[in-house]
């Protein structure tokens, strides 16, 4: 049942004893709905500015920027018996666990439960808009929020991101299980749960990601990590994005025609003269190291023998055709790292194959005949 915003009551949290109060008062529900809200567009390594919590009686703004514990959250997330709501979740568990380790179980995404329904729009104001008929305000989706003190407008738009989910997720959870997709859907929950890992570490191998950047020669290559490590480290002292430093187009362009002379800057069409005014003499510094470094040499993938290829082909087919049988995306009937995984091993007998799978029993148990008879189109195996 969705209680509007209006009558429900909502709590600032920017002080310790206000944070282990209501850590005490969330302890009591036996449900939660998470949401966070990162500076990523305004800082070089962003963090978590904002928490958003939601029970069916309140709803909560932390304000993690003015809190330098929030330990008293971890049990929360950890516990068995709290149910935590998010929308996308990966996003937000990767942030939380890189900002303060914490690690989480018993999870419902409401994005994951939509694609697994079939949906055609999964975005969370879509669907508040098609079960709720609320049109969510948009203006601050791009919004600094490291920035202090923030707005009326911007806490009740952050508010809203947490609002609704319980009464999503009630209508959602029982549309997966009217459709026989509840297991299913349990099964891609627990999986957003493990594994979390910190991926926004920087590498210095990064620099191949830019598009464009296999294209140059391994000389031109040297030349574009060295432009690369420039922009890093702007962007680290002026704790601004890379991004906004300089653009990924202009590094490439730069590296391509590798100037000589700080004047050949203001003919590229990727780098305005202002930027060749603010770093040229840096770029023609980090030029002139790329040329005398070593040649580099894109990382190289080992390629599958033709076999792996062949079973990926088919398992693609497979679930390409049980998707649309079912109604549903072809990667929910079987995730891409489990296809690639059953591929890459070609089990020829159901505990084979079952090993692969330790991670998606329910397919196992739904799908894994029809697996082994796919990649092993003789047909001889049985569960």
């Amino acid at each position: 049942m969705l209680t509007s915003l209006q009558n429900i009551e909502l709590v600032r949290v920017d002080q310790p004893n206000t944070l282990h109060d209501i850590a005490k008062e969330i302890t009591r529900s036996d449900i939660l709905a998470v949401d966070t809200e990162s500076n990523s567009l305004y800082a070089y390594q962003e963090q978590v500015c904002l928490i958003q919590f939601s029970t069916r009686e309140k709803d909560y703004l932390v304000d993690t920027l003015a809190l330098e514990d929030l330990s008293a959250l971890g049990p929360i997330f950890q516990s068995d018996k709290i149910l935590k709501v998010f929308h996308a979740a990966e996003y937000d568990l990767i942030c939380l666990f890189r900002d303060y380790g914490f690690r989480f179980d018993y999870l419902f995404d409401t994005m994951i439960a939509a694609r697994i329904l079939g949906l055609p729009q999964v975005g969370y104001g879509s669907l508040v808009e098609k079960y709720f008929g609320i049109n969510m305000n948009k203006k601050y989706q791009r919004a600094n929020w490291g920035k202090r003190p923030l707005n009326p407008e911007m806490l009740e738009y952050a508010r809203q991101d947490s609002h609704y989910l319980i009464a999503l997720q009630e209508i959602l959870r029982k549309e997966l299980q009217e459709a026989g997709l509840w297991e299913l859907a349990l099964e891609d929950f627990r999986r957003q749960t493990q594994g979390i890992e910190d991926t926004t570490e920087s590498s210095e191998e990064d620099f191949w990601k830019l598009r464009g950047a296999r294209d140059l020669s391994p000389e031109k290559a040297a030349v574009l990590k060295a432009l690369y490590q420039f922009r890093e480290e702007q962007a680290a002292l002026q704790d601004r994005p890379p991004f906004k430093i300089i653009s990924n187009q202009a590094l490439v362009e730069i590296a391509q025609v590798c100037p000589k002379h700080k004047e050949e800057l203001y003919i590229l069409s990727s780098l305005s003269d202002r930027l060749a005014d603010r770093y040229g003499k840096k770029i023609m510094q980090a030029i002139k190291a790329g040329r005398q470094a070593p040649p580099e040499f894109p990382p190289q993938h080992k390629r599958p023998r033709n076999s792996i290829l062949k079973r990926m082909d088919a398992l693609r087919e497979w679930r390409k055709v049980t998707g649309v049988a079912l109604g549903v995306p072809s990667d929910v009937i079987l995730p891409r790292d489990v296809l690639n995984r059953i591929a890459w091993a070609g089990p020829d007998c159901s505990e084979d194959l079952q090993t692969e799978m330790y991670d998606v029993p329910y397919r196992f148990d739904r799908f894994g005949q029809a697996i082994l008879s796919t990649i092993q189109p003789n047909g001889s195996h049985s569960l």
